[in-house]
């Protein structure tokens, strides 16, 4: 039998030494149109779902107090922004599997109008429990989302041109983790805090529209297996397992360490083993059906995965606690509004931005991504390390400069980090390499905010608790900006010196997190991303002919599970 042109290519391949076809990622070759209004458009549409699932992270923050004066739920407070996180986090992996074997497109867009759904609900929510659900809802699809984005850019940009794509990816999540309560607040004072939540009903629809129209997909074939067949591969025993982990994790994380429960609580201790013991279980259900798991350990091991893993997960930590404690330190140490702390906050934005930016092009141009996971924890280290050291009298001299120092440190290393398991794995295990890159970043906040929280008011306890006449658990428990309505004037030096120093030691941790990040970036294989996996090989096929015409672009559809055209 004569061999069709895909045969070949995949010969030539495995003769050269690679493990993986040139030709499975063939079709991005084809689809990379970046002179094209219709690749735009659908890129564009990506991001804005990305913003949109990014921010609704913190925009809850500032309308809190609104929401619990019209619902008169002040015991609910703790609700709102958890529902949020337990489904996300709950949901990420198995979405995963999803991925793989469902259509990127359809599957992309659930998850945007599950979201959207949520988002309705909460802005329409006539009681708390309706917006607890509603915030529920709108996690679960911004499981999806995230944990989709990337999977887009797959068959529509190859490897070598992606970087710079994906260095957006870490602007909008620092963007977002600054604009979320500038614009949560602005809405709740001009309109309604309903309006947090319906903006994201017009937004959302222009990327639904975008990519509905132009995102073109085949079925994909496994959508031909039966329903009993499809359940199955959704490993719906390990999810068993795994959800009620993460919400039992979660739960001690928000609720442990308060006046009400600390953490000797039975209940916190409860929960935090209800959590190890259930993900134990569901790391042993991974490690025996290796065929059907949400994270294989083929996956999970690969050094290179284990490694950008747990870069990221202290990356996204050390991240959050900055992105959101320094905005408390502009308005209780220097008694700044909310508008002016998120402005004060820009340079970090920008240095991020501007850095990923830099080692997109670096990264692109040299093929490898690692060096930028090895600059990422000098920099950021010594950037967070520097702001640990500010006070209620420190300039703009010093807040600039060391914030900007710390982004320029997370844009080194967060695009480049999402690389290896795009770059490393098969095409058909991309989709739960992701899945656990988006995990580790989700967890990696939600665990470290907690922290940074716990060690805040330890430390503020600690300096006031001799002072006579300040009660230090009425401090901890007072907003940053209703400091003034608490203490007399003979306090307040006494009291912004103690909070700003409290604050500044999350920054101590986030420093000690960038650097020991440095261990997962030297777990990383270096390996190029234009020798493989659609590198310059694939391009001189491609104009060659080869894995550009519709029979191979069929072969290449059906080994991935899909195939896309713009």
């Amino acid at each position: 039998m004569t061999a069709t042109p895909l045969e070949k290519s995949s010969e030539r391949t495995e003769a050269a030494g690679s493990a993986d076809s040139l030709d499975e990622y063939a079709d991005a070759e084809v689809n990379f149109q970046p002179r094209s209004l219709k690749f735009w458009t659908i890129i564009i549409g990506m991001y804005l779902a990305l913003f949109l699932v990014a921010l609704d992270r913190l925009i809850i923050a500032t309308p809190l107090a609104a929401i619990t004066n019209e619902f008169g739920s002040i015991e609910d407070i703790g609700w709102y922004g958890s529902a949020y996180m337990l489904t996300n986090a709950s949901f990420t992996l198995i979405f995963g599997r999803i991925y793989k074997l469902y259509s990127t497109k359809w599957v992309f867009l659930i998850c945007i109008g599950i979201f959207e759904i949520g988002s309705a609900l909460c802005g329409a929510a006539p009681s708390s429990t309706a917006f607890i659900l509603g915030r529920a809802i709108a996690g679960t699809g911004a499981a999806g989302v995230w944990a989709g984005a990337t999977m887009l850019m797959i068959p529509l940009i190859p490897l070598r041109k992606r970087p710079v794509f994906i260095s957006m990816l870490g602007m909008i999540f620092a963007v977002s983790s600054v604009l979320g309560p500038l614009v949560g607040g602005s809405l709740t004072d001009s309109v309604s805090w309903r309006w947090c939540f319906y903006i994201n009903l017009p937004i959302g629809s222009v990327a639904i529209l975008a990519i509905l129209i132009f995102f073109r997909v085949e079925p994909p074939k496994c959508e031909q297996m039966s329903l009993p067949a499809q359940l199955k591969q959704l490993d719906p025993l390990g999810f068993a397992f795994f959800a009620p982990s993460m919400i039992s994790l979660i739960l001690a994380l928000q609720w442990g360490g308060s006046p009400a429960f600390p953490w000797s609580a039975p209940r916190i201790i409860g929960l935090l083993v209800t959590s190890v013991v259930l993900f134990g279980i569901f790391i042993l259900i991974q490690i025996y059906t290796p065929d059907t798991a949400m994270a294989p350990m083929r996956v999970v091991l690969n050094r290179s995965i284990a490694g950008s893993m747990f870069f990221m997960f202290l990356l996204s930590g050390g991240m959050m606690s900055i992105a959101y404690y320094l905005s408390v330190w502009f308005q209780a140490a220097q008694g700044q509004s909310a508008t002016q702390a998120g402005i004060r906050s820009l340079p970090l934005v920008l240095g991020l931005t501007v850095m990923g930016i830099v080692f997109a092009v670096v990264t692109q141009k040299v093929g490898y991504y690692v060096p930028g996971m090895l600059v990422s924890p000098v920099m950021a280290s010594v950037g967070a390390g520097l702001l640990s050291t500010i006070n209620p009298a420190s300039g703009p001299g010093a807040w600039i400069g060391y914030q900007s120092l710390y982004g320029l440190g997370i844009g080194a290393g967060f695009q480049t980090s999402m690389l290896p398991a795009q770059n490393v794995l098969s095409r058909a295990d991309v989709p739960m390499g992701m899945s656990l890159m988006f995990f580790a970043q989700q967890l990696g906040g939600a665990i470290f905010l907690s922290v940074g929280q716990n060690v805040f008011a330890n430390q503020l306890v600690d300096d006031l608790s001799g002072f006579a006449g300040l009660n230090p658990e009425v401090i901890v428990n007072t907003g940053a900006t209703d400091l003034g309505k608490v203490f007399l004037p003979g306090e307040m030096d006494v009291v912004v010196g103690a909070y700003s120093y409290a604050l500044t030691r999350v920054f101590l941790m986030s420093a000690i997190l960038s650097a020991v990040k440095l261990l997962g970036a030297l777990a990383v294989e270096w390996k190029s991303i234009t020798k493989a996996k659609g590198g310059a090989s694939a391009v001189e096929e491609a104009e060659a002919g080869i894995g550009t015409s519709e029979g191979t672009s069929q072969d290449a559809g059906q080994e991935s599970g899909e195939k896309s055209k713009v």
